[in-house]
C-alpha cells in the first residue's frame, strides 16, 4: 500500500490522539513546546515496552494468536480482487494509525479495479485491495461496533469473544505503541504555543472527536470539513479526525487510547440480567470510587469549601448557587484548555455544558455524570469524569436533557485553527486554544426543534410571573399579577395584567389551562399564597428565579429593550412617535402607562431569560402577541368567554384525566379529530375558552353545520390533503427566526454537519406546506360557495380570511427548482430570480466573452485559425500556438507549457482577464452560498400572510373536527338552541331531552349501554336547583359531569348528544366534586373542598352553572349537613343561579320538599332481598322526580367484597341509626316550631367564624370568649334541629 496516501504533512494522521485529548485537560509538565514524556508516564501509557508493535503482536489476554488471512501483504488469490469479494466484510489496516478498521465491500469498478468499502461509521472510500493489507472477516454477522451505543444501557457489557481474542491485546498494544510513535512525531513539531502536557489521561468521552485546537491548529487544517470522503478519513489531523468511532474487530477503540467496553445486543433475558448486574455495575462502582477520591483530594472547593463567584458561603442569604469561586492555586494548575472549560462552568453551575471539541461535544467533571446517567454515554478511562457524543446527535441529546429538567449550555467553537494562527500573527494574541463562545441555553421552555417536539403537538409554555404587593405587603388585599406566557416553538407571546381574589382564582385558571413547563419569577417577591398556587396547579415545571430589576426587568427597562429590538432609539422617554415600530398589542400596553406596568415587567423577565438563550430578538421579530382573556385591564369574568377555573378543568377532566394525567377519556380527546398539529392546539384553546356571546356561538354553529351532510365528503378531502402536513406553525417560526443567523446558527460557529442543507429542506417543506394549504382552502371554498355560513365564507374568501399568496408562491417556484434543491442541498437560482446573482453571472459571462474575443484577435494577429484555448491542470485559457509560429510570438507573452508541435502562452490580456474572472467567480460562488438567506429574507417579508394562512387552515381543521366528532356519540345528536343572552333579565334556563354523555363513546360502550336522561333547570316555571339523592354508585356524579360537559360543548359551537338541548348562555361553571387534599399547601381534604366552595359563593352570578357533589362529607355529619344546607340556601336565595346539588344528607330533601326553587330528584334503583338477608340494589341510572330514602351504602360494601359478618353487623347498625335519626327528627320538628329560621342563624354563625379566621390571619386579637359563645350557639342550634 502506498504510504504517501496515509500521510498528512509527513506525519501520522493521528498525531497522538490520546496525548492531545488528555493534554487539553492536563497541565504541561514543562514549558517546553514538545516535552518528552516522563518515564513514569511512558510506562503508564505503554505497559508493553515493545516500541513498534505489529497487528500480530500477542496480547496478554491471548498469548496464542490465531493466524490471519491477509490480502495485499501476502500472497492472495487474484479472484479476491474482483467481483467475488463484493458483499464480504473486511478489515483494512492503516499503518500510520496502527489500526484495523472494519467495513463491508459494497461494489467493484472493473475500469479502475477499485472496490467501494463502506466502514462501520458509514464513511466510504474506493480502494485497490491488491495494494492494501486487509483481512477477511469470517463471521459476517458480527456486531458492528460504534463508538456510542446509546439505545439500551442495560445491555452494555465487556466481551472477549473467542473469535476476537487474538486481537484484543494486539489492538491495545498497537494503540499504545502508536501513542509513543506519535509522541516522537510531536517532538519534531515546531508548534510552541500549546501547553499539551503528558500527564494522566482524562476519562475519554464516548464519541468525542479531537478538539480542533488540539489537532488542527498546527497541522494546516481547514476549519470546515471538505466534501472529499477519502481526505476526511485519511487526513485525520487535517479535519479534526480523531475518530472515536473507529474500532478494531475486537471492539477496542483505536483513538484516544481509551480501552472502551464493547456494546452488543442482548441475546436473552438472562444475558441482559447478567450484564446489568455484573460488569456494568462493577465498572460504575469502580469509576465512582476513582472520581470520589479525586474530588475529595483536588476539588474541595466544590463541596465543603464551596463559595459563589463573590466568595459568599451557601449560608449567606445572597449566595448565588449559579456561580462558583475557583481558588487561584487550582487555576494555576490547569492547562489552557482546562481554564477555558472552568471559566464557562464556574459562571453556569446550574447548567450542563456541551463543550464543543472538533466534531464532538464533550462533558467533563460533574456534567459527565449527567451524561452517563441520563444519556447513556460511557466514561472514558482515567480519574477525571469525561464522556461525549458526535455533533450529529446534538439535537437528540439536548432534547433528552431538556425534557428531563436540565438546563443545557451549548459552548461552540467560533474559530478555526487557521483563524487562531492568523489572529496570533496579526494581533499578537497569546491564546493557545481556539475561541469558544456560548451559543445557546436549552431548557424545557426554550426547545424549538427535536424529534419528541415534532411528535408532540402540545405547546410547551414558558411563563414569566410578577406580583404587585402594594404599599403594605402584610395587608390582605387583592393580588395584582403581571403575566407573560411564551410558546417559543411558535413565537406566540400572551401578555396579561389582572387583579385576582384572595384565592388567586384567575391565576389558578391560567395555570391549569396552559400547564407551563418552565416558570420565570423575581426572587423573593411573590407572596406565600402565590407560591402555593404555583406549586399546586403546575406539573413539575423548571423554576428560574431572577434578581428583581437587574434580571427581572421593570417596565421602563423593558420598554427600552423593546425599542432597541424593534429598531427604535434608546431614549427612555415614551413618546407616541417612538412606538410606531412596535406591534399593536405592545403599543396598546404602553399607552396605558401605569395600568400595564406589571404586564410589561413580566415581559421584561421573559425577555431577559430568552436573551440568555439567544432567543429574544429571533423570537420577537416575528412574534404573535395576544392579550390574556382575563386581562385587558378589566374584571376577570367580563370577557366574551366562559370562565373555566382550575377546579372545573380538573374535575370535569377537560384536558387531563384523574388516572394518569394524560388526555385519554377527556373531552379534548373526544373532540380531537384534527389532522394538523396547529389545529390540535387551537382546539385546546377553544375548549379552555368557550364562547359566551350568543351571536358568536351561532356563527360557529353555522360553520360547523356547513361542513356536514352533503358537504362532509369535501371536508374529508380537505382533511386528507392536510393530513401529511408538518407542523406549519412551528416550522414557519423556525424559518422566521433563521432570517438573521444568531446563536448556534451564527456564521462564525464551526459546524461539521451540513446545517444549511437541513435549513434548505425545511424552507422547501414550508413552501410546499403553504402551497398545499392554499390549494386545499381554495378547493374547499369553491365547493362551499353556496353555504350560508358567514364565518366559512370569510375564511375561504381570498383577500379576507384567506390571504392571496399565489403571486408570492409563484415567485419562489420560479426562483429555483424545489426538487433538485431538496435533493442536492444547494440552490441554483433561475435567471431573473436573484438580481445580485444574475449580476455576478453576467460579469462572469462578460469576461468569458472578452476571452473569446481576445482569441479571435490572436488568430487574426498570428494569421492562424487553428490557435485555441486549452486548460492544463490549474492553468486555464492557455493559448496553444503551433510551433512554427513561435518566432512571431510577442516578447510579453508568458510561456506556460508545451507539447509536441505546440507551445502554450498567457498573454498580458489573458492574465488580466483571468484575475478578473477569478474575482467574478468568487463573487458568484459567495452569492450562490447566500442565496438561501436572501430567499428566506424575502419569504419573511410576507410573514403576516403565511401566519394568516396557517390560522385559517387551523380554524377549518377544528371546525371539521367538531363536525365529525358527533358521529361518535351514542344516540341522537342535535344543535343546541340558545335562549336570551347574558344581559337579559329573564331567569336562566336549561332543558335537555334524552341527554347522553359527551365523552363516553358509542364505539367503546356499545349500543344502548348508556341511559339518557331528561333534565330541566331554571326558567320561569321550574326550579333553578336540582337536589339530587340516590344510592351510592347510582350515577349522581356522572349526571353532574354530563350536564356541565354538554354546556361546554354547546358554547364551543359543537353538536351535543341529546334529542334537544335549550339553554341560556353560561358565563362560568363551578364544579366541586371528588375528595382530594393539597398537603403541599397545608390544606386537608375538607379545607380544599370548602376553599373551592368559597370561590363559588364569592364569584358565582345568576348566569353561572354550579355542580356540587356531596358537599360536607369531610367532617362530622352534623357540621357537614349544616354547611351543605347553608351553602345551598345561599346559592338558591341570593345568587339565584342554575345548579345541581348531589348529597347523601337526606335531611336536606325533607327541608326542601315544598320549596319551589329546589327540585328534588334521585337516581332510580330497584331493591330486592339478597343473600344473608342483605339488600341487593339494581341501578337504573334514570333521573326520577322525588327524593331517595336511602343511600344503600351497605350494598356497595357488599360489591366491594367485605365479609358477610361485617355486612350483617353494618346493616343492623344502619337500621338502628335510622330509627334514632327518625326519633330525633320528630322531637326536633316540635322544638323548631317557635323558631323556623334556624338555617339563617347557622349561616350567621358560619359567617362570624369566617370573619374570626380572617381577623386571626391579620394578627388581630380575638376574644376566646367570643369563639366559645359561637361554639355554644352552634351546638344549641344543632340540638334544636
Amino acid at each position: 500500500m502506498a504510504s504517501s496516501r496515509h500521510k498528512t504533512n509527513g506525519r501520522s494522521p493521528l498525531v497522538n490522539q490520546q496525548r492531545q485529548i488528555t493534554s487539553f485537560f492536563t497541565k504541561s509538565a514543562s514549558p517546553s513546546p514538545s516535552p518528552s514524556p516522563s518515564p513514569t508516564l511512558s510506562k503508564k501509557l505503554n505497559p508493553n515496552p515493545n516500541p513498534s508493535p505489529t497487528p500480530l503482536t500477542p496480547s496478554p489476554l491471548n498469548p496464542k494468536p490465531k493466524p490471519l488471512l491477509l490480502i495485499g501483504a501476502s500472497a492472495s488469490p487474484p479472484s479476491l480482487y474482483g467481483q467475488e469479494i463484493v458483499g464480504r466484510r473486511i478489515k483494512v489496516y492503516w499503518p500510520l494509525d496502527n489500526a484495523w478498521y472494519e467495513g463491508s465491500v459494497k461494489s467493484f469498478d472493473a475500469l479502475t479495479s477499485k472496490h467501494l468499502v463502506r466502514y462501520d461509521d458509514d464513511e466510504e472510500e474506493s480502494l485497490d485491495l491488491s495494494k492494501e493489507k486487509i483481512e477477511l472477516l469470517q463471521d459476517s454477522s458480527s456486531k458492528k461496533l460504534k463508538r456510542l451505543r446509546r439505545g439500551v444501557p442495560e445491555v452494555r457489557k465487556m466481551v472477549i469473544d473467542d473469535d476476537h481474542d487474538d486481537h484484543v491485546g494486539v489492538e491495545e498494544e498497537s494503540r499504545q505503541g502508536g501513542e509513543e510513535d506519535a509522541n516522537d512525531d510531536a517532538a519534531d513539531d515546531d508548534s510552541d504555543d500549546e501547553d499539551w502536557g503528558n500527564n494522566a489521561a482524562l476519562e475519554g468521552a464516548g464519541d468525542g472527536d479531537e478538539d480542533t485546537d488540539l489537532e488542527e491548529e498546527h497541522e494546516g487544517a481547514k476549519g470546515k470539513p471538505s466534501g472529499n470522503v477519502e481526505s476526511r478519513k485519511r487526513k485525520l489531523s487535517a479535519t479534526v479526525k480523531q475518530e472515536y468511532a473507529k474500532k478494531s474487530k475486537s471492539g477496542v477503540e483505536v483513538g484516544k487510547g481509551a480501552f472502551k467496553l464493547s456494546t452488543f445486543e442482548p441475546t436473552s433475558n438472562l444475558e441482559i440480567k447478567k450484564t446489568s448486574n455484573g460488569a456494568d455495575n462493577a465498572v460504575t462502582v469502580e469509576a465512582s470510587e476513582r472520581f470520589a477520591a479525586r474530588e475529595a483530594q483536588k476539588l474541595r472547593f466544590l463541596k465543603e469549601d464551596r463559595r459563589d463567584a463573590k466568595r459568599r458561603r451557601p449560608t449567606d442569604e445572597n449566595y448565588d448557587s449559579r456561580t462558583l469561586y475557583l481558588p487561584p492555586d487550582f487555576l494555576k494548575s490547569l492547562s489552557y484548555g482546562q481554564k477555558q472549560w472552568w471559566e464557562f462552568k464556574s459562571k453556569h453551575m446550574d447548567k450542563v455544558l456541551f463543550f464543543k471539541m472538533g466534531k464532538f461535544y464533550e462533558l467533563f467533571e460533574m456534567d459527565a455524570h449527567v451524561g452517563v446517567k441520563e444519556l447513556d454515554l460511557q466514561y472514558m478511562k482515567g480519574d477525571q469524569p469525561h464522556c461525549g457524543f458526535p455533533e450529529k446527535n446534538f439535537s437528540m441529546h439536548v432534547e433528552k436533557l431538556a425534557r428531563k429538567g436540565y438546563r443545557v449550555l451549548v459552548v461552540e467553537q467560533t474559530e478555526t485553527p487557521e483563524q487562531l494562527e492568523l489572529r496570533r500573527k496579526e494581533k499578537g494574541s497569546k491564546d493557545k486554544v481556539v475561541r469558544r463562545e456560548i451559543c445557546a441555553v436549552v431548557t424545557k421552555g426554550t426547545l424549538t426543534d427535536g424529534e419528541l417536539l415534532s411528535a408532540n403537538p402540545e405547546a410547551a409554555y414558558l411563563m414569566a410571573l410578577t406580583e404587585h404587593q402594594g404599599n403594605n405587603p402584610n395587608e390582605i388585599s387583592e393580588h395584582m399579577y403581571g403575566v407573560c406566557i411564551v410558546d417559543v416553538a411558535t413565537s406566540r407571546v400572551i401578555l396579561g395584567q389582572f387583579k385576582d381574589d384572595l384565592e388567586c382564582s384567575a391565576l389558578c385558571c391560567i395555570l391549569s389551562e396552559i400547564r407551563p413547563v418552565e416558570i420565570v419569577k423575581p426572587a423573593k417577591l411573590l407572596s406565600a399564597e402565590t407560591e402555593r398556587v404555583l406549586q399546586k396547579h403546575t406539573r413539575n415545571p423548571l423554576v428560574n428565579e431572577l434578581v428583581p430589576t437587574v434580571e427581572f426587568w421593570d417596565a421602563d427597562k423593558t420598554v427600552d429593550q423593546l425599542k432597541r429590538i424593534y429598531g427604535n432609539t434608546n431614549d427612555v422617554s415614551i413618546e407616541d412617535c417612538e412606538l410606531d415600530c412596535l406591534p399593536d398589542v405592545l403599543r396598546e400596553l404602553l399607552k396605558r402607562a401605569d395600568d400595564s406596568k406589571s404586564a410589561l415587567s413580566a415581559l421584561g423577565g421573559a425577555l431577559y431569560y430568552l436573551k440568555q438563550a439567544f432567543l429574544d430578538e429571533r423570537l420577537l421579530r416575528f412574534a404573535q402577541f395576544e392579550l390574556l382573556p382575563c386581562s385587558g385591564f378589566c374584571d376577570f369574568g367580563s370577557k366574551p368567554y366562559m370562565v373555566l377555573d382550575a377546579a372545573a378543568l380538573e374535575n370535569l377532566e377537560i384536558f387531563e384525566n384523574s388516572r394518569n394525567g394524560d388526555s385519554s377519556g377527556t373531552l379534548y380527546a373526544q373532540l380531537n379529530q384534527c389532522v394538523t398539529a396547529f389545529g390540535k392546539r387551537l382546539l385546546k384553546t377553544w375548549l379552555a375558552r368557550p364562547l359566551c356571546h350568543v351571536e358568536s356561538i351561532k356563527q360557529r354553529q353555522d360553520a360547523v353545520a356547513g361542513l356536514k351532510g352533503v358537504n362532509l365528503p369535501s371536508a374529508l378531502e380537505f382533511r386528507k390533503a392536510l393530513s401529511k402536513l408538518p407542523d406549519m406553525e412551528r416550522l414557519l417560526a423556525r424559518i422566521f427566526s433563521s432570517c438573521e443567523a444568531s446563536g448556534r446558527n451564527a456564521n462564525k460557529v464551526v459546524l461539521y454537519e451540513d446545517a444549511s442543507k437541513k435549513q434548505l429542506q425545511e424552507f422547501i417543506s414550508a413552501l410546499r406546506g403553504c402551497e398545499q394549504m392554499a390549494q386545499a382552502c381554495s378547493s374547499l371554498g369553491v365547493i362551499l360557495n353556496h353555504v350560508k355560513s358567514k364565518q366559512l365564507h370569510h375564511l375561504l374568501t381570498l383577500g379576507k380570511g384567506l390571504p392571496d399568496i399565489c403571486m408570492d408562491l409563484n415567485h419562489f417556484k420560479d426562483a429555483f427548482d424545489w426538487v433538485e434543491a431538496n435533493n442536492s442541498g444547494r440552490i441554483i437560482p433561475h435567471e431573473g430570480a436573484d438580481t445580485e446573482y444574475d449580476s455576478a453571472c453576467k460579469a462572469v459571462k462578460e469576461i468569458e466573452s472578452s476571452l473569446s474575443k481576445h482569441l479571435k484577435e490572436q488568430r487574426k494577429l498570428l494569421a492562424d485559425a487553428s490557435i485555441t484555448y486549452v486548460n492544463i491542470g490549474k492553468d486555464a485559457y492557455l493559448l496553444e500556438v503551433p510551433e512554427n509560429l513561435s518566432r512571431n510570438i510577442p516578447r510579453d507573452y508568458e510561456l506556460r507549457s508545451s507539447r509536441k508541435g505546440f507551445f502554450r502562452y498567457w498573454t498580458p490580456n489573458i492574465k488580466m482577464f483571468l484575475r478578473e474572472l477569478s474575482q467574478a467567480e468568487s463573487e458568484k460562488e459567495s452569492l450562490l452560498k447566500s442565496t438561501l438567506q436572501r430567499l428566506i429574507g424575502r419569504f419573511c417579508e410576507h410573514h403576516t400572510k403565511w401566519k394568516q394562512l396557517v390560522s385559517a387552515t387551523a380554524e377549518l381543521d377544528v371546525m371539521i373536527s367538531l363536525a365529525i366528532a358527533g358521529d361518535y356519540y351514542e344516540g341522537p345528536t342535535c344543535r343546541p338552541s340558545f335562549i336570551g343572552t347574558l344581559c337579559t333579565k329573564e331567569a336562566p334556563y336549561l332543558n335537555a331531552k334524552s341527554l347522553g354523555h359527551p365523552v363516553l363513546r358509542s364505539d367503546t360502550l356499545g349500543k344502548s349501554a348508556f341511559v339518557p336522561n331528561d333534565i330541566t333547570i331554571g326558567g320561569s316555571d321550574h326550579a333553578s336547583f336540582i337536589l339530587l339523592t340516590g344510592p351510592n354508585m347510582g350515577g349522581k356524579s356522572t349526571l353532574l359531569r354530563q350536564v356541565c360537559l354538554t354546556v361546554i360543548l354547546a358554547q364551543v359551537g359543537a353538536d351535543v348528544p341529546a334529542e334537544s338541548f335549550d339553554l341560556s348562555p353560561v358565563d362560568r361553571i363551578f364544579v366541586r366534586m371528588g375528595a382530594k387534599d393539597n398537603i403541599m399547601a397545608g390544606q386537608s381534604t375538607f379545607l380544599t373542598e370548602l376553599s373551592e366552595t368559597a370561590t363559588m359563593l364569592s364569584s358565582a352570578t345568576r348566569n353561572s352553572l354550579v355542580a356540587l357533589d356531596e358537599l360536607g362529607r369531610g367532617t362530622a355529619t352534623s357540621d357537614g349537613q349544616a354547611i351543605a344546607e347553608s351553602v345551598l340556601e345561599h346559592l338558591v336565595r341570593k345568587v339565584q343561579c342554575r345548579g345541581l346539588f348531589s348529597t347523601h344528607y337526606h335531611r336536606l330533601a325533607v327541608d326542601y320538599l315544598k320549596d319551589p326553587k329546589v327540585s328534588l330528584c334521585h337516581m332510580a334503583c330497584q331493591v330486592g332481598g339478597g343473600i344473608a338477608g342483605l339488600d341487593e340494589v339494581t341501578f337504573l341510572y334514570r333521573l326520577t322526580p322525588g327524593a331517595c330514602p336511602n343511600s344503600y351504602g351497605v350494598n356497595v360494601a357488599r360489591i366491594a367484597g367485605l365479609p358477610t359478618s361485617v355486612l350483617q353487623k353494618a346493616a343492623a347498625k344502619s337500621k338502628e341509626f335510622e330509627a334514632t335519626y327518625g326519633k330525633c327528627r320528630k322531637v326536633s320538628t316540635e322544638a323548631n316550631s317557635p323558631n323556623k329560621n334556624w338555617v339563617d342563624e347557622i349561616a350567621v354563625i358560619v359567617q362570624k367564624l369566617n370573619n374570626a379566621a380572617t381577623n386571626m390571619s391579620c394578627q388581630e386579637t380575638i376574644c376566646v370568649g367570643s369563639l366559645s359563645e359561637l361554639q355554644d350557639k352552634a351546638r344549641e342550634l344543632m340540638q334544636r334541629c
